[in-house]
Formats: structure tokens, sequence, C-alpha cells
């Protein structure tokens, strides 16, 4: 049974959709950078610890990345439109509480129910669009996608440090919540109004055993990547990791025998069988774990080698993000004309663009802000072309019945790539820096850039090839 809207919708009304939809992906992405921003007047506020402040990141990102597989089944299940209102209206009230939190433990609660609704909200984005673009308007719906998400990261900073500085009635970090539950009622009230209808799967309901399953070995993965450098990288955390691998394959039994039984398992089983899809997402994997990172080591380089200024340093991103937003507009004209070719052509402009740090790193003593940023453009621009549509084009050959647990299953391989690059190359960085000089450690992060992008090029050329043959 294929998952069809109720009464067919006009062109013109699918693009209110998309503005819909992707507006909750702004929020979204701009609630990921904000509290970063935030994080130093939160401590004091709220007289945390360490600990609890590194957990108000972490614990939003392992709620968001172990459940969003479950939010995408269930927007399969009850429809995209019923999932999403739930998601949008939950993530409000939850932004709500983070804001009127008292204590930092409150904090972290809010924020781990925060990061469960967002789980329920963003695969709907990715699915709507699956749903409603499959014609020549496709790679233009995917590249306002891919602009939104450039921007929500620039926002964010900006928007952070503004709320901070105003101290709007006195409400401090807090408003950087607030600002949310207005936002989030209006896209709430659009959706209602405009989003089309998509029918209850009759006989269907949630495999409860596989989202428990799913969410301990997703736990057990992810959270020792973003607790491990907080506790020394302890052996045992490896041991944790490789019982959530362990988990993880015994979760893909338990559905093979769902399946068996009738039932509907978490994930589509047939996405397993579709080669395109499955090379996809290990091109989205080796693409994310340079993603955060990149952007970890470059800030790092620059505060801790280069003694630049935090606001000097900040400011060097801006034609970055600039680069990324044209760049996005540009993938829908150019995937339109080319394909999944201008994914690999991203691809040879981010590595481009890192051979240039790599000369500015090690030919200049002291290289400026301004030097580094025209660097960081080409860079920026080639990362631009490949997010826009990267998503779109793996999600090409997907059926629209499995629209929703694709996306999730999109979802929590961009999270954990991000996550583990993170952790991996963050941790290579300080190793080498202890040993001889963050200018060592910078040339060997992008070293290790260039080397997962080139890996990110293979699977793109393979899931070409899949999609071309099948």
């Amino acid at each position: 049974m294929h998952q069809t809207v109720t009464k067919p919708i006009d062109s013109t009304r699918r693009w209110w959709v998309l503005a819909i939809v992707v507006a909750a992906q702004f929020m979204f992405g701009v609630d990921a950078f904000i509290v970063n921003v935030a994080i130093p007047t939160i401590a004091v506020d709220l007289h945390a610890t360490p600990a609890q402040i590194e957990s108000v990141i972490a614990i939003y990102l392992i709620a968001y990345a172990t459940l969003v597989v479950t939010g995408g089944r269930l927007g399969d299940i009850h429809g995209t439109k019923t999932i999403f209102l739930v998601g949008v209206l939950g993530f409000t009230a939850t932004s709500l509480w983070c804001g009127l939190a008292q204590s930092g433990v409150e904090l972290i609660v809010a924020r781990l129910a925060q990061g469960a609704t967002a789980a329920l909200m963003v695969p709907q984005v990715l699915a709507t669009l699956h749903l409603l673009f499959t014609d020549e308007s496709r790679n233009r719906a995917f590249a306002v996608y891919g602009i939104v998400l450039g921007l929500a990261g620039a926002a964010g900073f900006l928007l952070g440090g503004l709320l901070v500085t105003l101290d709007l009635a006195g409400t401090g970090w807090r408003s950087v919540f607030f600002v949310n539950v207005p936002c989030g009622l209006a896209i709430a009230a659009a959706a209602w109004r405009i989003m089309p209808s998509v029918p209850r799967r009759a006989g269907t309901r949630l495999d409860v055993k596989g989202s428990v399953v799913l969410f301990a070995g997703l736990l057990c993965l992810i959270g020792p990547l973003l607790f491990g450098h907080d506790v020394g990288w302890t052996p045992w955390l490896g041991a944790v990791m490789v019982i959530g691998v362990a988990i993880l394959l015994a979760f893909l039994k338990l559905e093979h025998g769902v399946a068996r039984a009738g039932g509907m398992p978490l994930i589509d089983l047939m996405l397993l069988a579709d080669t395109a899809f499955l090379r996809g997402l290990g091109a989205a994997f080796f693409f994310f774990l340079a993603n955060l990172s990149f952007y970890l080591v470059m800030t790092l380089f620059m505060q801790r080698g280069l003694k630049i200024p935090p606001l000097a340093a900040g400011m060097a991103f801006v034609p970055l993000a600039v680069a990324f937003v044209v760049a996005s507009r540009h993938s829908g004209a150019r995937a339109r004309h080319r394909g999944t070719k201008v994914l690999i052509e991203g691809c040879v402009l981010q590595i481009a663009g890192l051979g240039v740090l790599a000369l500015v790193a090690f030919c200049v003593d002291a290289p400026t802000p301004l030097a580094l940023a025209l660097a960081m453009i080409i860079f920026g621009y080639g990362q631009g072309l490949v997010m826009a549509p990267l998503s779109g084009a793996v999600l090409a050959t997907v059926r629209p019945v499995a629209a929703g647990s694709a996306s999730g299953m999109y979802g929590t391989t961009a999270q954990i790539g991000n996550a583990a690059g993170v952790a991996a190359i963050g941790a290579v960085f300080f190793a080498i820096e202890s040993l001889q000089s963050a200018r060592a450690g910078f040339l060997v992060s992008l070293a290790l850039f260039v080397t997962l992008i080139m890996i990110c090029t293979a699977f793109l050329t393979w899931m070409r090839r899949a999609s071309a043959s099948s």
C-alpha cells in the first residue's frame, strides 16, 4: 500500500507546504547552534557544573539521534501531517520548559524531551519533500532545503549572541528558548491549514520492541562518542560501543522476525535491499564525519594555535556561510542538468579548499582571519553543492510508503557521523597538539578530512551506478 495524499495538491500550494516544513527545519537548526552561544551564561545563572553544561548539549543530540528513526516510522504509520504537528507542538512546549528551567538538572531533562520531540518533527520534513516533489521541481525544492540548513547555522550564532546581549525583559539566556514558542505556534497553525492529510495505514502499529532495542543500541554507540572526552576515553567505552553494535545486529534480526510474523518493522526492510539507498547512506556518513568536526578543528586552530580572538574567529566563518548559501541556490539548477554529478563536483571543491587551507597554514607563519576566511570560501561552496541535494539524491529511489523510515535512517546516519567525527578527529587534534603543536594537529586533521571526502566521493559514484542500473 503506497502512502498518497487524500486529494491532489496544486503546484502553488505545495510550495507553501515546503515553506512550512523548512521553517520547522530552520527552527530546529537554529536551536542546535543558539544554545552553544548561551551556554556560558546558562552555566553562571543556574550554577551548573561542567558535566551538566556538557549534558545540556549532548543529551539533546542523543535523544534526537536515537529516536529519529522511530519518529520517521510513526510518520509512515499515522501520516506525516499528524506526526509533524505533534512534533512541532511538542518542540514548542519543551522549548518553553527549557526557558523556565530553574536548575541544571531540570534543563537537562527538558532538553532530553526537546530532542525527543525534534525526532518526531524533523523526519517529516524530508518525507514531505519526497512525497510532494516527484517531478522536475524536486531539485529546486531540495535546494531550498539546503539553503535553509546553511542559514540556520549562521542565524543561530548571530541570534544567540544578540538575544543574550539584549537581555529582553530581563530574560537573559532564557530568550534563546522562548523564541521558539511564537515560531512553533505559527508553524503549527499554518501546517494545520495547508499541509495535505495522509490517511493512517489501517491495521498497523509501531514496533515498540524494535524501538526500544534500537534506542538501546544507538545509545551505547553514540553516548561514548559524545562523553568520551570527559571521562578520558577509558577502555570500558570501547566495550560499551561493541555492545551497541551487537544490539544493532540483534535489532536487524528482530525486525526480520516482525516482518515474518506479519507485523510492520520499525525500518522498512525493503530499504536494506535498495543498493542505491544504502550506498547513499554510506556517502552521507562519511560526508558528515567531516562536517561538524571541520568547524571544531578550524575554531580550535584559530583560537588556540593562532591566538585569534573569539569574535574575529567567528567572523572568519561568515564568508564560508555566504558561499554555502550561494552554492545551495546553484545546486538545484546544476542538479537538473548534471544529476548527482554535482555532488561529486562539490566533493572535489571541498578537497581543493582543504588543500588551499593547508598551504596557507603551512606557508604563512601567522595567517590572518581574512586569509583563512578567503581559503574557506572554496570549502564552503563545495560543501553547499553537496549538502543541499544530498538528502534528495539518497532518497531518490525510496518508495513513498517508506519515506518516513528512510528519512529517519538518513537523520540517524548524519547524527552518528557528526558525533563520531567530532569525537575522533577532535581527539586526533588534541593528541597531536599536545605532542607537537596546534598547527601540526590542524594539518593532520585536514589530511583526515580529505580522506573522508574522498571516501564519500567513492560512495557517491557507487550510488550513481546503482541508481542507473535499477
